[in-house]
């Protein structure tokens, strides 16, 4: 599934991140022209990661 950017979301809770210049400036460049916040877009891509990421079938147990 390829990622697609919504409009912007529900409840939210404010944190503070740091990313590389580079990031900022392609994420900002992706959204131009388009009715999505940086923060929504950080949010969708966020999701979509932990969607489609790789998951352990077996968590591990401390012993």
């Amino acid at each position: 599934m390829a990622f697609q950017l919504k409009p912007d979301r529900k409840e939210t809770e404010t944190k503070t991140i740091r990313f590389p210049l580079e990031i900022i400036k392609k994420i900002e460049k992706s959204i131009v022209g388009k009715n999505v916040t940086f923060s929504a877009f950080v949010i969708q891509a966020c999701e979509y990661a932990l969607k489609n990421m790789e998951v352990n079938d077996k968590p591990k147990i401390k012993s």
